[in-house]
């Protein structure tokens, strides 16, 4: 139950769609491991794609310091696990995780990018830093991925089990129930009518 809280900050969560009240199943811890694992190796993958991309695209940040996997593997692994920390706290507050953590994602994306645009205002090379910005952004994309493929929420079967064996909702079908109605009271009139025509025969 989700719990009492004041109207402005109640209609803000709603809006964000933190409702504290998730109908699914959470992902095992295996999963969230695994998924985990492979965002590790998948970001640390195409860091290492990038940087050797940019340097053979842009000879002169072949020595950018910035480039050693010393810098950018360090701060890719605390960034990738903050992020598969963040998703199963996510698929507890939440009926719509993955629409949640999506945006999320692009948020922290976004803000991640400032001190790239900073470095880039202190004058450091623009080929380099346009290569980090798309580090940026390939981690983000890789990270969301393994996490809501890999660690999924699940379907409660047991409210699934409920839903299906609960009788239909006849009041949802209006007119097929009137349909139904008028014509068993047609035949109910013909009826009638023809036992009064016998009668006076």
């Amino acid at each position: 139950m989700a719990p009492h809280m004041p109207e402005p900050l109640d209609r803000a969560l709603r809006l964000v769609r933190v409702d504290f009240a998730p109908a699914h199943r959470q992902p095992s811890v295996v999963r969230v491991a695994a998924a985990t694992a492979l965002a590790l190796a998948g970001s640390l993958a195409a860091d290492a794609l990038l940087v050797a991309a940019g340097k053979a695209v842009f000879p002169s940040t072949r020595h950018y310091p910035h480039f050693q996997v010393g810098d950018y593997g360090k701060l890719t692994v605390i960034g990738v696990l903050v992020a598969c920390l963040a998703w199963p706290v996510v698929t507890r507050i939440s009926s719509a995780p993955r629409w949640l953590f999506f945006r999320q994602a692009i948020a922290v994306t976004l803000v991640l990018l400032l001190p790239d645009l900073y470095i880039l205002y202190l004058g450091q090379p623009a080929k380099a830093v346009a290569v980090l910005m798309l580090m940026h952004l390939a981690i983000g994309v890789v990270t969301y991925n393994c996490l809501v493929r890999a660690a999924p929420v699940r379907e409660d079967t047991a409210a699934g089990r409920h839903q299906a064996a609960a009788p239909p909702d006849t009041e949802s079908y209006p007119a097929v129930s009137r349909t139904l109605e008028d014509r068993y009271t047609v035949r109910d009139s013909g009826d009638q009518q023809n036992r009064y025509s016998l009668r006076n025969q």
